[in-house]
């Protein structure tokens, strides 16, 4: 699954070790995360794009 979490973050300068500590996740998950190697549950989908204050379909996409 594609995602736009690395430039959600570089916008507002957020390290992954922050939003990992916001998301209740370890920093390695955000990092998987934005590498495409990890698809998030659901809860944490919607975690994080309540924090982005974004549709889940504005930050996640299929491949």
């Amino acid at each position: 699954m594609k995602n736009v979490l690395k430039e959600l973050r570089a916008e507002r300068s957020i390290s992954q070790a922050e939003l990992a500590s916001v998301l209740g996740v370890s920093r390695q998950t955000v990092n998987a995360l934005e590498n495409g190697k990890y698809d998030p549950s659901l809860p944490l989908a919607f975690k994080i794009s309540q924090y982005f204050n974004l549709k889940i379909e504005d930050i996640f996409s299929p491949d």
